[in-house]
Parts: structure tokens; sequence; C-alpha cells
């Protein structure tokens, strides 16, 4: 199953998307492409912020939302994150939280993580992750 970071997802609805990613997720059955519920909200949050809010609101519920599953950061995911937070800060290696709570979705619930930050999530050596961009 892959997990697909924000800037892959944002990646799809740019003018250009990479056509590498393109080609893999042409390949895949919706029962293994899933996103995180905080990717969705960092798309809102630069939705929001955008010239054009309503636009990219508009694509994320009529697009992306019906394309791809839903997971959550539950209880499981929380520990996680806890541990590699403390971790990574002790190590003074720290990560933004977000990118954090993701991985920890990813770490909790047996997924790949699909980013184009790959050296990014590299600090976290349980994490399994592909760069398809």
């Amino acid at each position: 199953m892959f997990l697909f970071d924000t800037d892959i997802i944002t990646n799809i609805f740019k003018k250009k998307p990479s056509k590498r990613l393109v080609e893999r997720l042409a390949t895949l059955p919706k029962n293994v492409q899933f996103i995180s519920t905080i990717t969705i909200s960092e798309i809102v949050y630069g939705a929001v912020k955008s010239d054009r809010p309503t636009f990219h609101l508009h694509n994320l519920e009529t697009i992306l939302l019906p394309s791809v599953n839903v997971v959550g950061f539950d209880s499981k995911a929380a520990y996680v994150c806890g541990q590699l937070r403390a971790g990574l800060e002790k190590k003074g290696t720290p990560l933004d939280l977000a990118d954090l709570e993701i991985a920890s979705i990813c770490i909790a619930g047996n997924f790949k993580l699909i980013t184009g930050n790959s050296r990014h999530f590299a600090r976290i050596s349980t994490l399994q992750h592909e760069n398809w961009l």
C-alpha cells in the first residue's frame, strides 16, 4: 500500500506533472492508493492561502478525494510519532510535525511513503519510502 506525500499530490495538479509519476500512478489500483488527513489539511491550507481557493478546493473535493483512500492519524500513529519526534530531537535532526505525522501513519499502517523528499525522510530508518518524481 502506498501513502502519497503532499508534494506528490500537488505535483499531479501542476500544468506539467511529472511524467514518471503519472505513469506509475496509472498502474496502481485505487485500493492501494492512500493519502493522509494530514495531507488534506496541508492542501486545504495551501488552497485557502492561494489566489484561487474555490478552484483548488473544488479540485480536492471532486477530483482527488474520490480517487484515493484516506487514512487518519490514529492513536497507534500518535505513539509512533511521539517516539520519532523525541528520537530525532535528541539527535539534533528534528522534522516538521506534519512530516512526522505522515511518516508515523506510514510506519503504524505499514505503508510505503511516496515522496519527492526522500532525502528529507531518510533520517527515519524505519520508514519505507520512494521518490517517484
